[in-house]
């Protein structure tokens, strides 16, 4: 038997293990015959299923998922959402750039909404705003710098200092922030769950289906444990997994990323959450810990990046524990309640690959840690092209094309210098 090409856990999502149990969708088995194969149910796979779902209703559309909806890479992030980006400077080709992504980024959060709305799917989707810290001299440079950005674009905006940071989110450990009014947070293992378990009547769902082999002849063969699925058309929507079956190995690198969730505060202690009922902080470094109020009596850390392979649980524990006192020492009697890892796909220029690898197979890949909003878009526009409905240029012109990644060993031994350089501007925020 062929080694399924997945990420495989050894921990549970910590949002998916808060929720009730669901039933798995069963595996798939025996020889299928399908118009469309999608493989992965993340937002970018199961957008993509809607979207060819809407234009061809009476199409076979099959989607294949190699664990269970909400224990993969979707429902193990931190669960910040916006319907807008911001500017990265302030001058005009920043701004009208932005202005370029946010017309996609509109379109993504809309067609996300959609099934949310209509569904009603509780995943605890709440306006939060978005707050980008620093608790580094260069840091507080950064936010200066994206404060002016945001001033030029003429969004609402504000600039807190410690003091404020103190007030809001009860922690002192921050010289500054900008806090900006487009974001949300919500629970990405229950809107993943409500998206799956919703999908149009023409789309089949297998759940713990991992792709072994695929190859064309005069059709698309794909190989599962049990099945073996024909088709003329493959979306391939596993982020870097792509590699394992021979494409882009030379454009996409896999990082390891990893959170947990507090136990649950007493009232006494929840009140060092901050007077914000709802908030989300992200540092002004790429490598520094994320935080965030989940209800009214938890907080979520996410730290720590490892290039292809995964931490130790005990290291992971350490340092996420670690993250979290350092930010409330006034809660450090507390521990940590859950605490997992995830993988996401990065590429060197930011850049996603997205369009056709060859005849029939398509991909999105690249998400670089912004999932949910852009995954949505990208898994839609990913089915229109399929389909003739959108042409490659239309995405790329806007979104970039990910470009070489150096092959290995050059490949790791540049990943783990440059790291260590960055880990030492990230300093405190870390």
């Amino acid at each position: 038997m062929k080694r399924p090409s997945f990420p495989a856990y050894p921990d549970r999502s910590g949002f998916n293990a808060l929720l009730p149990p669901r039933a798995a969708c069963a595996e798939a088995k025996g020889d299928i015959s399908a118009d469309h194969v999608i493989v992965g149910a993340g937002y970018t796979g199961l957008a993509a299923a809607r979207r060819l779902a809407e234009i061809q209703p009476q199409a076979r559309i099959m989607v294949i998922e190699a664990t269970e909806i909400g224990e993969g890479s979707s429902g193990r992030n931190s669960g910040f959402a916006s319907p807008r980006d911001l500017p990265a400077g302030p001058n005009t080709a920043d701004l009208q750039h932005a202005e370029a992504l946010n017309r996609f980024t509109e379109e993504g959060w809309a067609w996300l909404m959609a099934p949310i709305e209509q569904n009603g799917i509780d995943c605890g989707l709440q306006r939060s705003g978005r707050i980008k810290a620093a608790a580094t001299d260069l840091g507080a440079k950064q936010v200066r710098a994206l404060g002016a950005a945001v001033k030029a674009a003429g969004l609402p905006h504000q600039l807190w200092d410690r003091n404020a940071l103190q007030e809001r989110i009860g922690t002192s450990y921050y010289q500054c922030a900008l806090y900006t009014e487009e974001g949300y947070l919500l629970d990405p293992a229950a809107l993943i769950r409500g998206l799956a378990d919703t999908l149009p009547a023409n789309i089949a769902l297998h759940e713990n289906t991992p792709l072994l082999s695929m190859q064309r002849r005069d059709k698309w063969y794909l190989e599962t444990p049990l099945a073996c699925i024909t088709a003329p058309s493959v979306i391939m929507a596993t982020n870097a997994a792509i590699r394992h079956f021979g494409r882009l190995r030379d454009r996409l690198v896999t990082m390891y990323t990893y959170a947990a969730l507090s136990e649950p505060l007493n009232a006494k202690d929840a009140l060092h959450l901050g007077s914000m009922p709802v908030w989300g902080l992200l540092p002004s470094h790429r490598l520094g810990t994320t935080v965030r109020r989940v209800g009214p009596d938890r907080l979520l850390v996410r730290s720590m990046y490892a290039h292809e392979r995964p931490v130790t649980a005990s290291r992971v524990r350490e340092t996420l524990l670690s993250c979290f006192q350092r930010r409330y020492p006034g809660l450090a009697h507390n521990g940590l309640d859950q605490v997992w890892g995830g993988t996401t796909a990065l590429t060197m220029n930011g850049a996603p690959w997205w369009g056709q690898v060859e005849e029939g197979l398509y991909t999105s890949a690249g998400c670089n840690g912004a999932g949910i909003v852009k995954g949505s878009i990208l898994g839609k526009r990913l089915a229109e092209l399929a389909l003739g409905h959108c042409k490659e240029n239309e995405v790329r012109a806007t979104w970039g094309l990910a470009n070489w990644v150096a092959p290995e060993p050059f490949r790791s031994i540049g990943f783990n210098v440059i790291a260590a350089r960055e880990r030492r501007l990230a300093g405190l925020e870390a």
